[in-house]
């Protein structure tokens, strides 16, 4: 489970950086990068070792 979200921050990070250099998405783009610092701060409070 703890890969899973280390995963989906990675990709929640590439897709707001395509969407915040391409184009102008308003408020998504933004959750999304929150979405993803969230599950990457919960991956560390867990203590998970990134490999």
């Amino acid at each position: 489970m703890g890969n899973l979200l280390y995963i989906i921050a990675v990709i929640l990070i590439i897709a707001w950086a395509i969407g915040f250099i391409g184009y102008s998405a308003g408020g998504l783009i933004h959750v999304l990068l929150v979405i993803a610092i969230i599950a990457v701060i919960l991956r560390v409070i867990q203590g998970g070792r990134i490999v």
